[in-house]
């Protein structure tokens, strides 16, 4: 009875056990049939952004009054002011304040290097190296960096902490529907966009700050995800905090044509101010490198210096963003401007180059708001009819100067349209902008975020897609047959290997295969006759610093044979041993990327290779 007993419960188990293997099973399938609409289904990929948006937007506006709530607390500020304004602040705490946080920030870094050494990624080097792929543990911890940095009353924004978040949720929404590598880096465009359009309560802005540096294109199926998502993340936070806008100006703005020449003007002086903006921190990194100190204690040693600066000029705390509007109102004299120009501008190259995590985008408006004051004030001295343009030239100086070091001009053209509703007003932007953005690209040729990347020893100009161009290396495409000749054989020797017109350039090697440079088939000519014995394959061996590198990629062979002039390269294992592996010809190399290429383009048109093998699931 007991046994029969056990079998009847054993054999139940056994039933609920299949039951709900099969309801997993079938849930998986499910859910798996769900990635797969999403992965092809352009209304719904909108639908998820619009909806993953408005999430980014809530979380924008939950970081955005903490960092306020945190520093009315750290710095007792009273009234209501914002800790740019510089009012109402408590001095014995701007004397504690950015130091302690400082040495929170070092010990946190050294803490995290200990734990998770790697670097984080960012949504521009996500889009141009990793198709799109971010991880939110590490942005998690950009996130509270930037935090952690802003509490501290440094000079930096809380902007590289908002687009790293949001980039970094869409992007995890699209690893998890495993979207094409073209989709994933939109999703990472539109999560960027939504938290800078909630940030700065800004749709249209917000929405070509994600074309303009995190997709790097203006492609035609972006759109439609982007603005949604940029949409959803404005409104969301409206809805939550009813923000202020950036600055409020209600004069009514009308120009005479001449006017957009002195537009122009101050656009090409807000050039070289940006670049002198973006060195200043290399300069100031650089000068900190060099002090005997661990690098845990950079931030803090940087705080020391913005606390001195602090004491003398309270407004270069903080980004900037709250003190547009005071500038604004309060019109400064020129002295005064000129001294919070130069204060801010060595507050914010000590902050980043100290160490502090955080962006440039308010701190470069409050930049060129404080620039276009003072060349208005300066101008108006020769000309004394220009100074009923006096908030035009600051609107136009803080597009100027923010377009040319965050590197999207129509995002900062649109942030002027969106805060005045004025169309002459943003024409006239839009002429400083084009001046300076056209002389940094072709002077300088970095934006903040890519010379950072250049220092940084990564080669990247933009969120343009390179990232495939890891995979087409030379060693896979080279061929592994080079025509080889040791360095000891006589002329002789090497004609008769290689009879003319059988190869027009052999590689000559030495013991172990080691390369010594090119030997010119030439020497088939009867002028070579009398040396055929007593000369060797060494002797004229040429261009042993000429070859490529196995890990090396397409483009940059390609670039080696239009600077050398020459047809084909020797391809080598490394620069130590110099073991020739292969050889490469240039025009293998041209054929080869440009059906890559055009592979790739035809895929961001939305083609699909009936043939090809699926992607696999992201990782």
């Amino acid at each position: 009875m007991g046994l029969g007993y056990r079998d009847f419960a054993h054999g139940a188990a056994k039933k609920l056990a299949a039951r709900a293997q099969a309801a997993l099973l079938s849930q998986t399938r499910s859910l798996f049939r769900v990635q797969g609409r999403l992965r092809s289904n352009e209304p719904v990929q909108i639908l998820v952004c619009a909806a993953t948006g408005a999430v980014i937007g809530a979380m924008i506006a939950g970081l955005h009054k903490l960092v306020d709530l945190l520093h009315e607390l750290a710095f007792n500020i009273q009234g209501g002011h914002t800790l740019s304004t510089g009012i109402g602040l408590d001095t014995q705490r701007i004397l504690i304040v950015p130091v302690v946080g400082g040495l929170l920030l070092g010990l946190s870094a050294l803490i995290m290097r200990y734990f998770r050494a790697r670097e984080i990624v960012d949504p521009i080097e996500a889009n141009a190296l990793h198709g799109g792929r971010m991880s939110i543990k590490d942005s998690s911890r950009l996130v509270f960096d930037t935090l952690l940095s802003n509490a501290s009353g440094v000079a930096v924004g809380m902007e590289a902490g908002y687009s790293q978040l949001g980039a970094a949720v869409l992007s995890k929404v699209g690893q998890y529907f495993r979207l094409r590598r073209a989709d994933q880096r939109i999703f990472v465009a539109a999560g960027a966009a939504a938290a800078i359009a909630a940030a700065f309560n800004a749709p249209v802005a917000g929405a070509f700050y994600g074309f303009e540096l995190i997709l790097g294109s203006y492609a035609v199926p972006a759109l439609a995800p982007i603005a949604a998502a940029a949409m959803a993340g404005t409104l969301m936070d409206r809805a939550l905090v009813h923000p202020e806008s950036l600055f409020v100006v209600q004069q009514i703005f009308e120009f005479n044509q001449w006017i957009y020449l002195v537009f122009a003007l101050l656009g090409l002086f807000a050039a070289g101010f940006s670049i002198l903006t973006m060195q200043s921190v290399t300069w100031v990194e650089r000068g900190l490198r060099k002090l005997p100190l661990p690098q845990w204690l950079r931030p803090a040693v940087g705080g020391v210096l913005v606390t001195g600066l602090a004491l003398m000029v309270p407004q270069v705390l903080g980004s900037g963003h709250g003190a547009i509007q005071l500038v604004f109102d309060r019109d400064p004299a020129l002295t005064t401007l000129f001294i919070l120009l130069i204060g801010k501008l060595i507050a914010s190259a000590l902050s980043l180059g100290a160490g502090y995590r955080g962006g440039m985008f308010s701190s470069s408006l409050f930049l060129g708001c404080l620039f276009g004051a003072t060349f208005a004030d300066i101008v108006s001295f020769a000309v004394p009819s220009l100074a009923i343009h006096h908030a035009a030239l600051m609107m136009v100086g803080m597009g100027s100067v923010a377009a040319a070091i965050i590197g999207a001009p129509l995002t900062m053209v649109f942030l002027v349209l969106e805060g005045t509703g004025n169309f002459p007003m943003t024409i006239g932007v839009m002429t400083g902008v084009i001046v300076s953005s056209t002389i940094v690209r072709l002077v300088f040729g970095y934006s903040f975020s890519t010379w950072r990347f250049h220092q940084r020893g990564i080669g990247i100009r933009g969120a343009h897609d390179i990232g495939w161009l890891a995979d087409l290396t030379v060693g896979r495409l080279m061929r592994a047959d080079p025509k080889l000749v040791q360095e000891g054989m006589s002329v002789r020797e090497v004609r008769a290997k290689f009879p003319s017109g059988t190869a027009k350039r052999v590689f000559v090697v030495g013991e172990g295969g080691v390369f010594l440079g090119q030997l010119d088939l030439s020497i088939h000519e009867a002028k070579h006759d009398e040396v055929l014995d007593t000369k060797f394959a060494r002797d004229f061996a040429i261009n042993d610093d000429l070859y490529l590198l196995a890990y090396e990629n397409v483009r940059t062979a390609l670039t080696r044979f239009e600077e050398k002039e020459v047809e084909a390269l020797p391809v080598l294992d490394s620069t130590v041993d110099k073991t020739i592996v292969g050889y490469m010809t240039e025009q293998y190399a041209l054929r080869r990327y440009n059906q890559e290429l055009e592979r790739r383009r035809s895929a961001d048109l939305g083609e699909r290779d009936l043939f090809s093998i699926s992607e696999p699931p992201a990782r």
